[in-house]
């Protein structure tokens, strides 16, 4: 359109209008790119497997995605009926999936159970641990969500509940959601000296940023470790296991409820809640085949112990960028990007590359995370650095679940100080990465999407 001044002089409002948006600078915000699409990348064997440990992988995968039933051990209080289901993002063995399968079970075979406020169909699979006893002295338990009661399986058993809504109103209660096992084998295998060495090497950087770290074990620079031999226990959110074997006996017993040969009682001995006999999972003895005598436990040992990790997307010019802002702003510091494991009796495990991007020892997150529960020695304000491998195709973020945006999780790593707990570790990284020019956040949140 042509328009003409006082003077005559043409005015053309259009085009102004076009040249005003092309030379207006436009101010982009950095966002989460999302849940990775495409295939898994994950779920598979480690690469070098004998014929015989794929063939065990296979069985012991299998015997991973079982669903269990009373006549199993299922109970009598439980939070799921089966590993692979909590255990199903993007693929077996990972975290929690999109659609939460304990609100199914709850009423599952006939049962009588109520779903909780904090289960929700589209939300994180969760356990529930309680801070503390009704004397005020601590507790940090597993709570489980549901019993066996009103199963047609469990003829006769009368439990209740946990009271949820009493120990939500009193703050009482903390969540955790499950943790990946790709490339656990690998993890296993990392020599405590080869921890202990990556602290000391970034010792001096570490303190110029606040970063402390231990690995959960009494001694200067200790780590989370275990009571009886001091060696370095590295898995769950708090590192407070030692073994895939005593993980997998620990999480059959606790998460559905399954005696087995390293956790023989039952979790609740009301005597019309128990139909056979201890420890539900055993040996085998009169089993056709040595794969098939093998536990249960020992089998999820095996299938974690041989799982592959998870593999990143093809590197583009912006992940590679944002791989260089994460080493720049120290993310690296605790998210070390890769360990080598020591010489192993397994072949595929031994004296390889670990690229999980984490330091495997435990710190402190101030008084936003913390959660008030101790396991070793690792405190009620103090988490394992979570391995980042993965994390391109994960729904959930924190020990807790709390959120499904990915700069919201790293945000949370920031928390200052209080009488009770001093201020997060993580505080000066997140300055820094709250700083960056938003080109650069983007970058690097599609850096770690590329995992």
């Amino acid at each position: 359109m042509r328009l003409r001044g006082k003077a005559g002089v043409p005015l053309i409002v259009g085009a102004l209008l076009i040249v005003g948006c092309a030379t207006a600078t436009v101010k982009l915000t950095a966002k989460d790119p999302g849940v990775r699409h495409g295939t898994a990348e994950a779920g598979g064997p480690l690469p070098g497997l004998t014929s015989a440990e794929l063939e065990a992988f296979k069985v012991t995968r299998a015997t991973f995605q079982e669903v269990e039933n009373v006549a199993d051990g299922l109970g009598p209080r439980f939070n799921l009926d089966s590993c692979g289901g909590c255990h199903a993002q993007p693929a077996v063995g990972g975290s929690s999936p999109s659609i939460n399968p304990q609100i199914a079970v709850a009423t599952k075979a006939g049962a009588t159970n109520s779903v909780p406020l904090f289960i929700t169909a589209n939300g994180p699979v969760r356990e529930v641990r309680f801070k503390f006893k009704d004397d005020g002295t601590r507790d940090g338990g597993v709570h489980n969500l549901y019993t066996i009661a009103g199963r047609s399986d469990a003829p006769g058993c009368v439990l209740a509940q946990p009271d949820f809504k009493r120990e939500a109103a009193r703050n009482n209660i903390i969540f955790r959601i499950p943790v990946p096992v790709f490339g656990a084998g690998l993890i296993e295998e990392i020599p405590d000296t080869a921890i202990l060495a990556n602290l000391q090497a970034a010792a001096q950087s570490r303190a110029a940023m606040g970063v402390g770290g231990k690995p959960n074990r009494q001694g200067p620079g200790r780590a989370n470790a275990s009571s009886n031999d001091g060696s370095i226990t590295r898995f769950g959110w708090k590192a407070q296991n030692k073994s895939l074997l005593i993980f997998a006996g620990e999480a059959y017993n606790v998460e559905q409820g399954v005696t087995n040969e390293l956790f023989q009682t039952e979790r609740d001995e009301t005597r019309s809640c128990l139909f056979t006999g201890t420890p539900e999972d055993h040996t085998r003895l009169g089993a056709s085949t040595p794969i098939h005598a093998l536990s249960d436990v020992t089998k999820f040992a095996i299938f974690m112990r041989f799982l592959a990790p998870p593999a990143p997307a093809p590197a583009t010019p912006s992940s590679v960028r944002g791989r260089n802002v994460f080493m720049e702003i120290g993310c690296a510091l605790c998210h070390t990007p890769s360990m080598t494991t020591g010489r192993s009796s397994i072949a595929a495990l031994s004296e390889k590359p670990v690229g999980l991007y984490s330091d495997l020892l435990v710190h402190r997150m101030g008084p936003g995370l913390a959660d008030e529960i101790i396991q070793g020695l690792a405190g009620p304000d103090e988490f394992r650095t979570a391995p980042l491998w993965g994390l391109g195709q994960r729904i959930f973020f924190l020990h807790d679940g709390r959120t499904t945006d990915l700069i919201e999780a790293i945000e949370a790593h920031e928390s200052k100080g209080n009488k009770q707990y001093p201020p997060s570790e993580a505080n000066a990284v997140i300055a820094q990465f709250r700083a960056l020019e938003s080109d650069k956040k983007q970058d690097l949140l599609n850096f770690l999407r590329s995992l």
